[in-house]
């Protein structure tokens, strides 16, 4: 099947107008500098100091004239907020220059207070949930509020149990109003903890059904049928029960409960219940497929709206009207709708019809349906228009958007594509205004939701404050002796306890001190050991120089080594019970070492002493023979395998006040190469020097937080050479 290119093109117009749409949402996101100003709403006077914050994001205050700038995004909410007037809720919509004009705060009870009524003395109680139960239907917070003053504990000032059930009763009806079932159930339950109420029992009921806990609002009803109640009670808590086994869709059951009101409410002679109950059993029958009782019962209920005021009558008339379009009694239903919509015109603005399908938006476009069911596309446009236009002037973005979009859909099926375009693309403009709308509905649903919590957990803490002041009362009256009594025994107690913590912190910190003790002790007696390994290994080393010596009978020069050597063992038997010398004795002991180890390898290199003037050799101190085994290394693995003449450079720098670096550096073959040198004899052992100064540097560190610190590099960069630097800091 081909489609025609006029179809075709008229699809790819929807299909960009869409993505324009798409684009343009995306570019309300990005954000923008929203300038405005704050004025008293009386006087147009600015207000400076002003809190303006965004909901969840940036934060000002306005200046001296008023004005404020915050950063914002379409769609964000904006709050301004001060103790001298009512919180303002605003909605960011567009980049423009606001004005936010503001009301003074009005409390009502606070006025009364000013004008000298004494409400804690004079039914402070009454006069306060009057106030919470005027403000139930029009403003949840402020009735909240009045509860929370009513419950607030004074000096003179006593709450009955009887007031308390009320003041939790008014929370639940709040609650309940309002689409916060859970915050009911809640409320009713502890309006119940205080006297029992068969009412209250009633509305927690509506609560567990509205909260979709089916189980529960059953059980409390038929536990309500046994006790002793008034006929008004009565056709509530069958009509509840008909109510709930409709919600579960047992129709059965509904029709019983709601024709057992029924007969009550006729006996009893409580008309308007018997009109509600009529439509509600012609509901649950039509919910049931029993179209014809159903339409019966629907015809005794439109009789009977009609001799009750006109909302009553317009509203069943609905009721009707959706019946006989689920049973595609479209004549009878646009009927209807039409006197409905009548009705509603001649009642204007005095209507007071809380249900929101009794609009003429809505019933306009429930006529349209009607007709487009019935492919009366030409008769439904006119109601399509009517429709738009009439939620365009009421701000019924949900209708609109239905509207626009099936006169969209009408416009297409009977070919005229151009209007289905034009029609569709309105439809996209009203679903972007109602994303907005919605999201702005959804962020004030949380910030209420929040706010009502807040609130309810307010009130509890004012409840558990009261009863414990009560039972603090009580106590202290009858208690009053023996805390008296056991006033000098606590203190005892007390006293006794403090010592015991004392004696604990005193003991935990001996024990850390001798701990820490025997640590450095520990400590101390390595290093003396690592120290006594050092002396034989030295001594060893430079017998086995004196030794080289006699076997190529040089006794002369053997002689004069062992002179020098005496010199230089003298010194390190000196030295070898010390922790730590000065630097300059580990000097004078190092230049010893090295002059021996030149006397027997002169050929092989020279060396070079370089001692920084600046450097007060006396105050800093060094554990001794620390450096020898660099020396050692530089000369006996660097040195001696060279061909030609190296040189060995020892320098002492000064780095501050606190430090010395200390480089020991030859031109030697190398550590890598040094390492092909050894026997195998020689890899298999490690070297006892370097292991042993290397245990005492990390012995150092760990006494005297980082006093030695060394590295081991090569000089040049094909790996000859070896350049030691340690690093010594002063305690």
């Amino acid at each position: 099947m081909k489609i025609p290119l006029f179809i075709f093109t008229a699809f790819v117009i929807l299909f960009s107008v869409a993505a324009y749409s798409q684009g343009n949402r995306q570019l309300d996101n990005k954000s923008f500098m929203l300038k405005g100003e704050v004025v008293d709403g009386e006087t147009n006077i600015p207000i400076a100091k002003v809190n303006v914050e965004i909901l969840g994001g940036q934060y000002t205050t306005t200046n001296l004239s008023g004005r404020f700038a915050i950063s914002a995004k379409i769609g964000d909410e904006l709050i301004i907020k001060s103790d001298d007037f009512v919180t303002v809720y605003y909605a960011v919509t567009k980049n423009d220059f606001i004005t936010v004009r503001v009301e003074k705060a009005k409390e009502e009870i606070e006025s009364s207070v000013a004008k000298g009524t004494n409400l804690k003395s004079q039914a402070g109680f009454k006069v306060y949930l009057d106030s919470a139960r005027f403000f139930l239907k029009k403003d949840a917070q402020k009735s909240i509020e009045y509860v929370t003053r009513a419950l607030e504990p004074g000096r003179d000032k006593t709450i009955s149990a009887k007031e308390n059930r009320q003041a939790f009763e008014t929370l639940g009806d709040i609650n309940l109003f309002w689409k916060q079932p859970d915050l009911a159930i809640d409320n009713y339950k502890r309006s119940l903890q205080n006297t029992p109420n068969s009412d209250v029992s009633i509305k927690l009921a509506k609560a567990f059904a509205e909260n979709k806990n089916y189980q529960e609002s059953i059980t409390t009803l038929q536990n309500l049928i046994k006790q002793t109640l008034s006929a008004h009670q009565k056709v509530e808590v069958y009509e509840s029960l008909g109510d709930t086994y409709k919600a579960t869709g047992n129709a059965i059951k509904s029709v019983f409960n709601y024709q057992m009101a029924l007969d009550i409410a006729k006996e009893s002679q409580i008309k308007p219940k018997i009109t509600n109950l009529n439509s509600k059993i012609g509901e649950a029958y039509a919910q049931s497929g029993a179209l014809n009782e159903a339409e019966e019962y629907f015809d005794n209920s439109l009789k009977l709206a009609k001799k009750e005021n006109k909302q009553r009558a317009v509203s069943e008339k609905n009721k009707v009207a959706d019946f006989y379009n689920q049973n595609r009694e479209y004549d009878k239903e646009i009927q209807l709708r039409e006197e409905t919509l009548e009705e509603l015109n001649a009642m204007g603005k005095a209507a007071k019809v809380e249900d929101e399908a009794l609009t003429p938006q809505r019933q306009n476009y429930k006529i349209a349906n009607a007709f487009v069911a019935q492919e009366k596309y030409e008769q439904a446009i006119p109601y399509l228009e009517k429709s738009i236009a009439e939620a365009d002037k009421n701000e019924d973005l949900v209708v609109q958007k239905d509207a626009v979009r099936k006169l969209s859909e009408i416009y297409r099926d009977i070919g005229e594509f151009d209007k289905a375009t034009e029609s569709y693309q309105r439809y996209v403009e009203v679903v972007d205004e109602l994303y907005v709308k919605k999201e702005q509905e959804i962020s004030q649903a949380a910030r209420f939701n929040r706010e009502i919590t807040q609130k309810q957990n307010r009130i509890i803490s004012l409840e558990n404050e009261r009863k414990l002041n009560e039972s603090r009362y009580k106590l202290a009256f009858e208690n009053q002796e023996l805390v008296e009594r056991n006033a000098t025994i606590q203190k005892w107690v007390i006293i006794s306890l403090v010592l015991i913590v004392l004696l604990l912190i005193f003991a935990a910190y001996t024990q850390y001190k001798n701990v820490k003790q025997q640590k450095f002790a520990n400590n101390l007696l390595a290093l003396k050991s690592l120290r006594s390994q050092m002396n034989p290994h030295f001594i060893f080393n430079a017998l086995n120089s004196v030794n080289s010596f006699i076997a190529v009978n040089d006794e002369r020069a053997a002689n004069k080594y062992l002179t020098d050597f005496s010199l230089l063992m003298r010194s390190v038997l000196e030295n070898s019970e010390e922790d730590f010398i000065p630097l300059e004795k580990e000097i004078e002991l190092l230049q010893l070492y090295v002059k021996l180890e030149h006397f027997r390898f002169k050929d092989k290199f020279d060396y070079k002493f370089s001692v920084d003037e600046t450097i007060n050799l006396n105050e800093f101190v060094i554990p001794p023979m620390l450096l020898q085994p660099y020396v050692e290394n530089a000369v006996w693995h660097g040195l001696r395998y060279k061909e030609e003449k190296g040189l060995l450079e020892i320098n002492f720098k000064k780095i501050d006040a606190k430090t010395v670096k200390i480089i020991i550096q030859d031109d030697g073959i190398g550590r890598t190469k040094s390492k092909e040198f050894k026997t195998e004899n020689q890899k298999k052992q490690k070297s006892k020097g370097m292991g042993n100064t290397q245990k005492r540097i990390a012995i150092l560190n760990e006494m005297y937080k980082d006093k030695v610190d060394v590295t081991v590099a090569n000089v040049f960069e094909n790996s000859e050479g070896t350049r030691v630097e340690l690093i010594l800091k002063k305690d």
